[in-house]
């Protein structure tokens, strides 16, 4: 009697996991995201603009925002110059995650990069 009450119990156990686990992913596939993961996954954008002189902070060209750098040990020795950021963009917390920094040609009547530092 003791080992079919213990086979009872390992299969209820085996159902309510198959179970939660079908639920769960009937949640993603329908779409429904926590919070956790709408940031998990930001869009890697192309952004234009200066980084500070601590190299803490980026503001854009376009519209003067200003984003918060997550990693500005990727940015050093950039700190004050015009570049073109390959990052990802969480706006709920204005930060920029930087996977590539290219430098923006300042010569006048010139356009191009002069140097390219992937993070």
């Amino acid at each position: 009697m003791k080992k079919v009450t213990f086979v009872v119990a390992i299969l209820a156990f085996f159902a309510i996991a198959v179970y939660a686990g079908q639920t769960d992913t009937a949640a993603q596939s329908s779409g429904h995201k926590s919070a956790a993961s709408s940031t998990a996954n930001p869009p890697l954008k192309t952004i234009a603009g200066k980084i500070s002189d601590d190299g803490k902070t980026f503001t854009a060209d376009k519209g003067s925002k200003q984003w918060t750098l997550k990693n500005p040990e990727d940015v050093k020795g950039h700190e004050g110059h015009h570049v073109k950021l390959q990052a990802h963009v969480y706006k709920d917390t204005n930060e920029l995650h930087v996977m590539k920094v290219t430098m923006i040609n300042q010569k006048a009547g010139k356009k191009g990069k002069a140097s390219t530092k992937p993070s």
